[in-house]
């Protein structure tokens, strides 16, 4: 076998348990809240989202840090282009489509339209209000936080590799990132008077809704650095518990002022256990329905269904109204509609992601074959 297929070889694909299950969770609720059901926590789907995106690129940052010395930020981000902006455009280009044919209510604007294009919805939203955006389009303020992340934090993470910082002293300063956000917050509500969008969508308020997940992948990472075990230990059962409890004291105290400035970071502490427990027991009674296939499969989906799940639903509201078999067509829909667009759009960029992935870890003195 040649050296380069043996390079190929030695790369199995990497699958982190759970993982699928929890962004098919995540999307649920987001669209049973945006659906229109009461008591659904909505927002929270989408801050499970930012931590588990956190979570998920700094482990594949850290196993390529670890496998070849160093990060490639020239790869980082082709892998993050063919990762989000084809499918982005694509149910962009539709929902545009389907507002000028009249399927969709509402007129167009250009600003917002150029705002997400340019993926600066979010801040746009806080200066001009939602009314600009295509309907169905407002989920699109979430990519833009994540993609304002990714700007900064491969950076952040290869000066980590640089200094030799360790393990520890990586968590304690992402924590530390953590507070400084949640302080922030605090002084735009309490100092400013700001309780509204500038909280909830701004990436510099929401940054540490992903930086949890950080933390979580450097050090007593589930995935690299704890062996799975069938059942959790004691103390593992009580970080459970607590992380349960701070999660309901998160869902059920109502106060504005406390939702826009402590919130995402009570959820951000209360996720990190039960992202542990997830991913390092998925026979777990509790976690073995995050790893059934058809959840796993709606969790492929994810990111295609969040695109195009409200797009639909603005689509069956129109002529028909909301109701619950209105919400049943919607995500029947979606599913058929993010189906596509995981076979034409997402699977072969996935393939050129992972050929990417290859080469990044190939000697960099590879011999003529």
């Amino acid at each position: 076998m040649s050296s380069t297929g043996a390079q190929k070889a030695k790369r199995a694909p990497f699958v982190i348990p759970s993982l699928d299950g929890v962004r098919a969770v995540s999307f649920m609720l987001v669209f049973l809240a945006h659906a229109g059901f009461p008591y659904i926590p909505g927002g929270f789907g989408v801050t499970v989202f930012f931590f588990l995106s956190g979570y998920l690129i700094t482990t594949l940052l850290r196993k390529e840090a670890e496998e070849s010395g160093t990060i490639s930020f020239k790869l980082f981000y082709l892998r993050r282009v063919l990762r989000i902006l084809p499918p982005f455009y694509a149910v962009l280009v539709l929902a545009f489509a389907l507002t000028r044919v009249g399927l969709l209510p509402r007129e167009i604007s250009w600003a917002a339209l150029t705002a997400q294009v340019l993926h600066y919805s979010n801040y746009w939203v806080v200066s001009h209000g939602w009314g600009g955006l295509i309907a169905g389009t407002g989920v699109y303020w979430s990519l833009a936080v994540e993609e304002h992340f990714y700007l900064l934090f491969p950076a952040l993470y290869a000066l980590f590799i640089k200094l030799g910082v360790a393990p520890r002293g990586q968590r304690s300063v992402l924590f530390g990132l953590c507070a400084v956000v949640m302080a922030w917050r605090c002084y735009l509500v309490f100092g400013q008077g700001i309780i509204s969008d500038r909280t909830y969508i701004a990436s510099d308020t929401r940054f540490d809704s992903m930086l949890f997940g950080c933390a979580l992948a450097v050090c007593g990472n589930p995935a690299l650095d704890v062996a799975k075990t069938e059942r959790p230990s004691t103390a593992e059962w009580l970080a459970l518990l607590g992380g349960v409890g701070l999660l309901l004291v998160s869902f059920l105290y109502r106060d504005p002022a406390f939702r826009e400035s402590v919130r995402y970071s009570l959820q951000g502490v209360g996720l990190y256990p039960l992202f542990f427990v997830a991913v390092r027991h998925p026979n777990l009674l509790l976690t073995r329905f995050l790893n059934l296939r058809p959840v796993r499969f709606v969790g492929t989906l994810s990111f295609s269904l969040y695109l195009v799940h409200q797009v639909m639903i603005y689509c069956i509201e129109l002529p028909y109204g909301a109701g619950v078999w209105q919400s049943v067509l919607a995500l029947s829909l979606s599913l058929v509609l993010s189906t596509a667009v995981w076979k034409l759009i997402e699977k072969p960029c996935a393939k050129l992601r992972s050929r990417l992935s290859v080469t990044a870890h190939q000697p960099s003195a590879q011999p003529a074959q």
